[in-house]
């Protein structure tokens, strides 16, 4: 396993960035230089395989949002220039299979449509002029269609959904009337729209809906974008993913394969009625002869383990390929001979690429360090993105055996060396039931051994998530490192990338295993690491990590002096009546409210607030429709009540997560003062 070529890499990154700037005079890193990052994703390998166009995003400060252009570069890292430079966004980069040309989307003609521009020069031009938003485009194998999704109201033409919405838009009563869930989903309200699959040649015939009747979203809503849609090998044919269920949407996860003409002469067939939980991520192989894609065993689970699952085409019975492989694959792609697959998974507080045998299901390690993501094939190499806990992602190749780990990008290097950065060290103990844990800290920046620093004590999301080695925008250890602290995470019970076990483990047990590992991996901590002042500690979560934030303040009052709950939940009863995806409580607490009332009281923390005594600043998102701004509400009603001191941020314009650069900056510095304040004077 050559983990050292990995690290070797990276030191030579960060070194020859520092060598380069040593008179610059760097200063800590802050929320500043974490939004001042760019930042790459959607790279896409040309089909003769030399090149990679990607996606940069760079923040906007004054326009308060981020600005995203093409970008191109050679395989082996020359060439690399700016493709297009419109003030609007781009995104979305698909080449055409003549290599000459790519496909995206932009909002430069008003509303998100589909763009070509040649790699000879000149400028964009439109390729469609729908009446609405265009989203998540792919290309057929032959470069003759298109496919991409639209928010139409089934059974009804685009022409028809536009005219309809300009009668809403037109309409003074502005009130909805709903009859089944979702009435909103995530930070959105419904309006009986869904997201439909168009195809259309790329010049031609208008765009065909093949889901025409379909009371089901593709791609899959919240989050769902281009990996969903495959074309079938002769172009003839798409497959997709939709979770098709009727009235059962917010308690079910039973999202399908179905496919469909693509002329939209038939309806869509579903190919894997048989799995009532998630089937999703169709890739062809290069041959055309097998149709891979992930797939859960567990209905309403959706932290269940992916499996990789190996379906013979255009017919043929479905084979799980790594029922063996105690790993949750997350995306995949297959080798050029379709001898092999390659997939990225969490591992051990890693997100590791790995190599999967396409006939036994044998898997070895590629890439262990860093968080990988996007595996794909540039002549004999994989071109793949990097991020770590101390930069943020760029792209690498590496040979299919491990070997001769090459960087391609250096988008960030100037910026980078002039910020420092904490040192991050992986730690293991022995946690509940004296399992093996692990966690991680990251040494204040300009440490110093003989001194004492406080500690950040972040605890991650989920509960099935996981603060590995990775470059958060949002929860980044390195904001606290920069001002003094010590940060220590810790992958508790439930965490991913340890097994499924591992991650299964605390169903119905949120506010106990966790809890013990948070405890002893503290403990752990603070005993391995005798400049790390244990009287100065405080706690931070977010969605689950602010449950636990709440479930602290009256299961562990009196080890913190201060803790930050970020949009968590205090009733779980309460929040299982407000938040949208119902699967997700239904499962963690092992039936519904009614049915089994127990299980949302046993570790409730609403019921321990009698017990609070520790300083707490609440912060929450209007447009949180997950857990909902109303638990922050009763949190910070509460604290008041009891007299404990308390502040509450509040943000009308963000959801589950902050991404505006501005209040992104606001919520950094409260949380800081409000460390500070706390764990300094």
């Amino acid at each position: 396993m050559p983990r050292h070529a990995v690290l070797a890499v990276l030191f030579c990154c960060f070194a020859s960035g520092h060598s380069r700037s040593a008179a610059a005079d760097p200063h800590p890193f802050s929320v500043h230089d974490m939004l001042a990052m760019d930042r790459i994703s959607d790279h896409q390998v040309s089909p003769d395989g030399k090149r990679v166009v990607f996606v940069l995003r760079t923040t906007d400060l004054e326009a308060n949002k981020g600005r995203t252009d093409l970008w191109l570069v050679h395989g082996d890292g020359t060439g690399l220039r700016r493709l297009t430079s419109h003030p609007d966004a781009d995104v979305n980069p698909r080449w055409l299979p003549d290599g000459k040309s790519i496909v995206f989307l932009s909002t430069r003609s008003g509303s998100m449509q589909v763009w070509r521009i040649s790699l000879d020069g000149g400028e964009a031009e439109r390729v469609t002029h729908e009446p609405l938003d265009v989203n998540s485009v792919v290309v057929s194998p032959d470069g003759k269609s298109i496919a991409y999704g639209m928010e139409v109201f089934p059974g009804t033409s685009v022409e028809e959904t536009k005219k309809r919405l300009d009668e809403i838009a037109s309409d003074k009563a502005t009130g909805r009337v709903y009859d089944r869930l979702f009435f909103r989903h995530w930070d959105t309200w419904k309006d009986g729209r869904r997201s439909h699959v168009f195809v259309r040649p790329l010049s031609g015939r208008a765009a065909v809906d093949i889901m025409k009747d379909m009371d089901a979203d593709c791609p899959t809503k919240p989050f769902g974008g281009p990996e969903d849609i495959a074309f079938a090998p002769d172009g003839n044919q798409v497959v997709f993913v939709a979770r098709d269920v009727g009235r059962e949407e917010a308690w079910s996860t039973d999202m399908d394969l179905y496919v469909a003409p693509a002329d939209g002469s038939a309806k869509p067939r579903c190919l894997t009625e048989s799995n009532t939980a998630v089937d999703t991520q169709p890739v062809f192989s290069p041959d055309g002869k097998f149709l891979a894609y992930l797939a859960m065993k567990r209905p309403t689970y959706e932290a269940d383990r992916q499996r990789i699952v190996l379906m013979p085409w255009p017919q043929g019975e479905a084979k799980v390929l790594t029922e063996a492989w105690d790993r949750s694959p997350d995306a995949i792609t297959w080798s050029a001979d379709g001898k092999t697959i390659f997939a990225t998974a969490q591992n051990v507080g890693q997100h590791s690429l790995f190599a999967v045998d396409a006939q036994d299901g044998r898997d070895r390690p590629i890439v262990w360090e860093g968080t990988i993501s996007g595996p794909q094939i540039v002549e004999d190499r994989i071109v793949y993105s990097m991020n770590h806990l101390r930069g943020p992602a760029e792209l690498y190749s590496v040979k299919p055996d491990g070997a001769d780990v090459r960087r391609i990008t250096h988008i960030n290097d100037t910026k980078l060396a002039a910020a420092k950065t904490g040192e991050a060290e992986q730690f293991s103990f022995s946690g509940w039931n004296g399992e093996k844990t692990f966690g991680y800290i990251v040494k204040p920046v300009d440490f110093d051994p003989s001194k004492k620093y406080p500690v950040a004590f972040l605890i991650h999301g989920g509960p099935q998530g996981s603060f590995g080695n990775d470059f958060h925008y949002r929860w980044n250890p390195q904001a606290y490192a920069g001002a003094g602290y010590a940060a220590v995470m810790i992958d508790f019970h439930g965490s991913t990338g340890y097994g499924q076990a591992f991650c299964d483990s605390i169903r119905g047990d949120w506010g106990g295993k966790p809890l013990e590992d948070l405890q002893k991996g503290l403990a752990a901590a603070l005993e391995k690491h005798p400049w790390m002042d244990g009287d100065r500690v405080a706690a931070l979560g977010a969605s689950y990590g602010g449950y636990m934030i709440n479930w602290i303040a009256g299961n562990w009052p009196d080890r913190f002096r201060c803790l930050v709950c970020h949009d968590g939940n205090l009733d779980e009863q309460m929040a299982y009546f407000d938040t949208e995806e119902l699967w997700f409580p239904e499962w963690e607490h092992q039936g519904t409210p009614w049915e089994q009332p127990q299980h949302y009281q046993k570790h409730n923390p609403v019921n321990f607030v009698k017990n609070w005594k520790t300083p707490m600043l609440v912060i929450h998102g209007g447009l949180d429709f997950r857990v909902v701004d109303t638990q922050g509400m009763s949190t910070f009603t509460a604290l008041q009540r009891r007299g404990i001191p308390s502040k509450f941020l509040h943000f009308p314009d963000e959801n589950h997560w902050v991404l505006k650069p501005a209040n992104s900056i606001l919520w950094h510095e409260t949380v800081l003062e409000w460390l500070d304040q706390w764990c300094k004077s």
